[in-house]
Order: structure tokens, then C-alpha cells, then sequence
């Protein structure tokens, strides 16, 4: 009778965890700052500034007004650039395309500064290359295993390993002498990027999406445990990994809230 007691109140706790995951934390977006010092980085483009979004999973009602949210947060911050390093959806479903239009619409207030890369979850069900002329409608360049130069900074998208698409060095092949910022959806394969980035930007991982004390995290994405979240100022490259908007596997969160981030890169201090 002890043991069958027990083990109600762990599932009951399970289950309110669960919940309060869901209906509080997975809501509470917050807006990350972070100065990102960087060897490769020039004088010139000291203090630019760059709005990080990832995995928005759109699909679902709530998702479609969190990944609102979002956007709106990284408008008001004013940012020089935005990028959004994959799962832009859940799947493909009839509704998709108009959610998608509905959500990212706003972002034609940043006049074409805003690029992207697919993730694994962009592939379910369908083919980012809708994504793409989705995104082109609403001047968003999405980027495929190529390098696009703009505002002197050359965007190396690399799309999604998972989904066995990505092609780092072919992306890299056309860098020019402008200094590059690569973004691909898996964190964990940064070391597979061939050298002459300034830096990583990553998703993938919600940061775990559920921590404990002492930082235990149970949950990990494949290709998002060795960079959970945050940033790896000594990683191959280095890398800045977002805990995301929305979710996956399970709608709720536990110490691992959704974020907006807002990056200023400077040049790393020689010393």
C-alpha cells in the first residue's frame, strides 16, 4: 500500500510539473543580451547587433502566438540583422503555409535584413523548399549549403544534417574576404565546419528543455547535447546556441525558458 501511495504522489507531481511546464514556463519568452567578443571580428562592424530566433515549431495555436511574440520582441529591439536558425514549423499540413505567412509577415518591417536556414523538423511532412519561396515572398533569404554577402558580412547557411542535407564545405567555398558568421540548425557539428567563420549561430537543442538543479538536463535533441545552450567562446568555431521559442517532443519546460537574444559582437582583445 506504502509503495502504490508513493508512487501516485510521484505521478501526480509528474503530471503537475508537466503542467505548470506548459501553461507558465514555456510561455514566458524572455529577451537574452549578450556582447559576444570574437578574434575574427573587425573594428568596423563593432557593435553590430543580431537577433537570434530558433525553433519556433510552428503548428499549433499557441505556438502561432508565441512565435508573435517573439518577433516582436526582436522588432522593437531594432537589431542590424536577424536570423532564424531553423525549425521554422512542426510538419506539413494544409494549414501550414497560411500559419507560416500569418507569423513571419511582420518581419518585412526589417527590409530584407533578415536570413535563415532549415531545420530537420522544416523536412516533416513536406520541403523547405516551400519555406524558401515563402520566406523570398516576405524578403527572408533562406539559405541551403550557400553563402549570401550582405551588409559586409558574408551568411553561410548550412542546412539541416539530420535530414542528411547539410554540405559545410560546399557552403564555405564561396566565402570571400568579407568576415563570416555561418548559421546551421545542429550545434554539435561545428567541428565540422571548415575555419574562416567568426562565429556559429545554432538552435536545435531548447536548451535541454527541462533542467534541474545542478544543471542536470535529462533531455537531450540528437546533434544538440554536446552545445546545449548559451555561449562556446572555445568551441572549433565559436558558438552560440538558443534555447528556442517553442518546443519539442513535449510542450512544456522546467528552468529552461524560450528566448529572444540579442548578440553585439566586438573584436576579441588581442591579449
Amino acid at each position: 500500500m506504502r509503495l502504490r501511495n508513493w508512487a501516485l504522489l510521484l505521478g501526480t507531481a509528474g503530471v503537475a510539473t508537466l503542467a505548470y511546464g506548459a501553461l507558465v514556463e514555456a510561455q514566458n519568452l524572455i529577451m537574452e543580451r549578450h556582447t559576444l567578443p570574437l578574434p575574427k571580428w573587425p573594428e568596423r562592424l563593432r557593435g553590430f547587433r543580431i537577433a537570434l530566433m530558433s525553433d519556433f515549431h510552428i503548428g499549433s495555436k499557441s505556438s502561432v502566438q508565441l512565435t508573435k511574440r517573439a518577433i516582436a520582441m526582436a522588432l522593437d529591439e531594432s537589431p542590424d540583422m536577424m536570423v532564424i536558425a531553423g525549425d521554422f514549423i512542426q510538419d506539413w499540413r494544409t494549414s501550414t503555409p497560411w500559419l507560416l505567412g500569418e507569423c513571419l509577415e511582420m518581419l518585412l518591417l526589417m527590409e530584407g535584413n533578415v536570413v535563415a536556414v532549415p531545420g530537420n523538423h522544416d523536412y516533416h511532412g513536406g520541403d523547405p523548399a516551400l519555406l524558401a519561396m515563402i520566406c523570398d515572398e516576405l524578403n527572408i533569404k533562406v539559405l541551403r549549403n550557400e553563402v549570401w554577402k550582405h551588409l559586409g558580412i558574408n551568411w553561410v547557411g548550412i542546412d539541416s544534417a539530420i535530414e542528411a542535407q547539410a554540405d559545410p564545405v560546399k557552403a564555405m567555398s564561396h566565402v570571400g574576404q568579407e568576415p563570416s558568421i555561418a548559421i546551421w540548425h545542429e550545434p554539435d557539428l561545428v567541428r565540422l565546419l571548415p575555419q574562416g567563420c567568426a562565429l556559429q549561430l545554432s538552435g536545435h537543442s531548447h536548451g535541454g528543455q527541462f533542467r534541474f538543479p545542478g544543471g542536470y538536463t535529462p533531455m537531450h535533441t540528437d546533434l544538440g547535447k554536446r552545445y546545449p545552450r548559451g555561449f562556446y567562446p572555445g568551441a572549433p568555431t565559436p558558438l552560440y546556441v538558443s534555447r528556442g521559442v517553442g518546443t519539442t517532443l513535449l510542450p512544456s519546460r522546467l528552468f529552461c525558458r524560450p528566448e529572444v537574444t540579442i548578440l553585439t559582437l566586438v573584436p576579441a582583445d588581442e591579449g
